[in-house]
This record gives structure tokens, sequence and C-alpha cells, in this order.
């Protein structure tokens, strides 16, 4: 018979977070996703949503090398030290301006959630207008073959999200991560190879 696969506890991913010097358990998350379907590569020109505290920020600087960049948003400073080629901006998703790219990316990575209210439903749609705003600059700013990440609150919203990017996408994904924290309800949608042409 089978031994059953045991789950590693949530504690497990914080612990190992801290004695990595990571400031928080989100890095496996984005390492779990890189290694199932090796979103990062040398040289990648990356925009990271929704970046603080770094984590995600930390794993991807070493995933892309110094022939890399990254550039990440988020309404919070970010307190870490990081090389030369991550620069991080303090500001609203929303007055991104794609004209501020002078490149076309090669990832866009969005680890943003809205400030919950405890209102399931209320918490799914603002999260959705995240992902919205994230795929939106996704398809301004992505190269053709380009990938895209982005965490969504399970909602009734998440089907046409979901659609929405296969019609951009060669192939689409969804996955909770294993270090994802037993009572959330964030998914992970995965938007592999941009197509060319699609608006």
């Amino acid at each position: 018979m089978a031994r059953k696969r045991h789950r590693r506890s949530p504690d497990h991913f914080a612990r190992e977070a801290k004695r990595r010097g990571n400031p928080a358990r989100s890095i496996f998350k984005l390492e779990e996703i890189d290694r199932r379907w090796n979103l990062l590569s040398s040289g990648d020109r990356v925009l990271e949503l929704g970046c603080a505290p770094g984590s995600w920020t930390q794993y991807a600087i070493q995933r892309v090398g110094p022939d890399g960049r990254i550039v990440g948003y988020d309404l919070k400073p970010l307190e870490i030290s990081l090389p030369e080629n991550a620069e991080i901006r303090q500001g609203d998703v929303f007055a991104i301006d794609a004209a501020e790219f002078s490149y076309r990316l090669d990832v866009l990575l969005s680890d943003m959630a809205p400030s919950t209210m405890g209102h399931a439903q209320t918490d799914a749609l603002r999260s959705a207008a995240l992902a919205e705003r994230a795929l939106e600059l996704a398809a301004q700013l992505l190269k053709p073959g380009g990938n895209v990440v982005v965490k969504v609150l399970e909602g009734a919203s998440v089907p046409q999200i979901v659609s929405d990017m296969r019609r951009r996408y060669l192939k689409v994904e969804q996955l909770r991560p294993q270090a994802t924290r037993k009572r959330s309800t964030e998914i992970f949608l995965v938007g592999l190879g941009k197509k060319a042409g699609v608006v």
C-alpha cells in the first residue's frame, strides 16, 4: 500500500523563509511556479506588481541574473537591499503608464492583494480588479512569447479572467501552491506564451 504524502505544515514555510533571510513565505510560491513552468530565465526583463515585502523580488533577481532587470511596484516601500538591476517604485498600479517602459517585458508577476474587509464576495471582486489590471498591463507590455503570473482570490470573476487569458496566451494554468495558508482562498493564474497580435 502506497504511503500518503503529507503536505508540509504552513509553519514550515515561515520558518524556512526566516532561516534563508527572506522577508516572507511567499518566496516558496513563486519558486514552485517557476519550477513547474520554467517561468524566469537569465537576462529576462520583469515587471513585478505588489512587490513588498520583497521575497518574490529576491527570488526573481537571482533567476534573471546580472543581465536581467526587474522593476517592482508597491504602495509600500521595500526595506531590503537589492542589486542595481532591481528598481523599486512606490506607487499605485492603476497609475502606471505603459509609456514609462521603453522596452518590452519577458515576464509580468503580480502578487497584489486587496486590503480585505472580511466579506468574501467583496474581497474577491477587489482582488479580481487587481488581477485584471495586471493582465491589462501584461497585454500592453509583454513581448510575444512572454509569461504572466497573477494572484487572485477565488470568486465569481475567476472563470471570465481565465477565459480572457486563454484568448491571449498559448497555455493557461491554475495553481494553489503548497506554501499557501490553509484558510486562504488565493490561487495563481499562469499565462504562458503570449500570442502575437492579440489585443
